[in-house]
């Protein structure tokens, strides 16, 4: 498990947890470099894909293919999708 207190959590979710996150919206992003800042709570399963998100604060979270990862709301990052991502999301908040 990554965690970064009051940012982000990334994890390896249980069968119920995935079977779940399957059910969400998808979204997918090609190898690219982008800011992106969390307006609201998201949670999201990595179906396919590798990316590093760099914090504002220069901390590196790495998440891949299998993981989740919860990002709270008001968290302001880049992106660097080393692989195409695919990934299934929801907001919880």
């Amino acid at each position: 498990m990554q965690k970064v207190e009051n940012k982000v959590v990334v994890y390896k979710p249980n069968q119920k947890e995935i079977e779940e996150a399957l059910k969400w919206n998808t979204w997918s992003k090609e190898v690219s470099s982008f800011e992106w800042f969390y307006h609201t709570k998201e949670k999201f399963y990595v179906v396919q894909g590798e990316v590093e998100v760099i914090l504002d604060d220069g901390r590196k979270i790495h998440i891949k293919e299998g993981d989740m990862a919860i990002f709270e709301r008001n968290v302001k990052c880049t992106w660097n999708v080393k692989k195409p991502i695919f990934k299934h999301y929801t907001f919880l908040e």
